[in-house]
């Protein structure tokens, strides 16, 4: 495998959201492991299916980003791909043609990069929104640019 091929594997599965080592007992493993913790943030469940590819040297940003009743991110794009799993809360966006998408605890979320791709994220409900978020962006990218409003309604 070369160098290249095998940096966008370990890619792909940051992109995953692949965050617990999970050990099976009883001899799965050719070695047992020793001294390894985990801790699932979150898991989430896509309604389709995921397609996430990157081209050339790309940031990988794992963050955990919250949005407070009556919160909102403001416009944005990602110049990446970004993957998503809400943790809590109720997630409201409007995203590409003004489309409303509602996002609840246990789905995941992903949003395509480019400036084509404009949308916004509002926590309408009463209780904080957080997201487990992973980010691809192109080496030395911003992880979101502020964008005009499309002129969509607000929700």
């Amino acid at each position: 495998m070369t160098a290249d091929r095998g940096r966008r594997a370990r890619l792909r599965l940051a992109a995953l959201g692949v965050a617990a080592l999970t050990l099976v007992p009883g001899g799965a493993a050719a070695t047992p492991g020793e001294g390894v913790t985990a801790e699932t943030l979150a898991t989430g469940t896509s309604a389709g299916a995921l397609d996430l590819r990157t081209r050339g040297a790309t940031d990988v940003t794992m963050r955990v980003i919250t949005i407070e009743p009556g919160g909102s991110t403001g416009w944005h794009y990602h110049p990446g791909g970004l993957l998503a799993v809400v943790a809590s809360g109720t997630l409201t966006r409007v995203v590409d043609g003004c489309a409303v998408e509602v996002s609840t605890a246990g789905d995941a979320v992903l949003e395509p990069a480019g400036a084509d791709h404009v949308h916004i994220g509002r926590n309408l409900g009463s209780e904080p929104v957080v997201l487990y978020a992973t980010y691809l962006v192109p080496e030395g990218s911003p992880l979101a640019v502020d964008a005009e409003d499309p002129g969509c309604e607000a929700p």
